[in-house]
Order: C-alpha cells, then structure tokens, then sequence
C-alpha cells in the first residue's frame, strides 16, 4: 500500500472514531467556582475622600449545561447555558452612599466554538446573552435604609477557556467569562454609567454523556 493511501486510510479512521465519540457524548454538565471582579467607579459630583463605588471579589459558582449542535475533528459547536451566581458582592465607599452588597446572578444562553473537541486538551470561546438580576441589601455600608431596589437587566457573555481530560469522560475547566450587564441602583451614588463588567474567572470539572 502507498503512504498516500496509508494517511487516507488513517484519515478516514480518525473521521470515524470521532464522529462515533460525538454520538456518545453529546451532552456535558459541570460546575465551576471562582470570583467575580468588578472595577471601581467614581461618583459623579463627590466631594467626601474616597469618592468611589469599590467592589470586593465575590467568591462565585457557575453551573453549566451543553449539548454538541455540530461536530468535526477539528472543531464542535455546542449549544450552552451558563448560570452564574455571586451571593455576597460587597460594597465601600467613602460615604455612606452604598449598600452593603448584593447579590448577582446571570443566564445566559450562547454558543461555544471549540478546538480539537475529541483530544485531551480543547481551547473554546463563547458568546451569548440573556439576564441578569441584582438583589441588594436592605442597609447602607454606614448603617440606615438603603433607598437602591432590586434591578434586572439584559445581559451580554463573551468567554474564553480551556478543557482537559483527566479520566474516562472526566474533564477539568478553566474559564473566564465577561458578563456586561445592567449596574446595580445606586440612588445616593449616582456613577454616570448604566453598564459594568463583571468578570468571573474559575475553574472546575465537568462530565460528558
């Protein structure tokens, strides 16, 4: 047999085995944990020290579920729902203008590209959208009633990440994810902004069936 017959064949071979691994593991769901960060931002007409909203790093949880929509060796795209939850999102400033903190979560539906979806190790990006919902504290930083309400708002998610195989159908995940939202209701600090960034960056493990 000829070598170019010889890479046909082991071409064919590796076309087949993959497209025979995308049949069986269509399906993955999995869990990541990490922190969200979000830059601070100035108050507009402040004239107290520290004139700013100053966010913490809330430790946050990610739970996800996708489904293989299209497979080839070289790449896959996977329909996918990201849920991102960050229960204790503290706050400071310079005044008592904030609340205590708040709570976020996101959903947002998108479509994942990844690379070498079959081999051990696959880069991937995401892209989607959905909502998101804030839920605040009842009392300032300072103590007092917080006059801020519970805000949703549409949501933007751009992601990048990698996947590596550890056992079987096993995987690990290192993930960040930019989920560009509406901001929270600051009535006392008014930020002259109506969107923020809020990057989770995590990791964690997930299964494929």
């Amino acid at each position: 047999m000829s070598e170019k017959r010889v890479l046909t064949t082991i071409l064919a071979v590796v076309i087949v085995a993959a497209s025979a691994a995308a049949q069986n593991e269509k399906n993955e769901v999995g869990g990541i944990i990490g922190r969200t960060f979000i830059s601070d931002q100035g108050i507009r007409g402040a004239t107290f020290f520290n004139p700013f909203v100053r966010s913490g790093k809330g430790t946050s949880v990610e739970l996800n579920y996708a489904r293989r929509l299209f497979d080839m060796p070289l790449f896959a795209v996977s329909g996918e729902i990201p849920i991102m939850f960050n229960p204790d999102e503290d706050l400071n400033s310079g005044s008592n203008v904030v609340p205590v903190g708040y709570k976020q979560f996101f959903v947002t539906p998108a479509a994942r590209l990844n690379l070498f979806p079959y081999t051990s190790v696959s880069p991937w990006v995401s892209i989607g959208a959905g909502f998101a919902h804030f839920s605040e504290t009842s009392t300032l930083v300072y103590g007092g009633a917080n006059p801020g309400k519970s805000t949703t708002s549409a949501v933007f998610q751009g992601g990048i990440g990698l996947d590596v195989k550890i056992w079987y159908r096993l995987y690990i995940r290192g993930e960040g994810r930019d989920f560009w939202s509406g901001e929270p209701d600051f009535p006392l600090a008014a930020t002259g902004k109506t969107r923020q960034h809020n990057i989770f960056a995590g990791g964690g493990v997930f299964w494929r069936f």
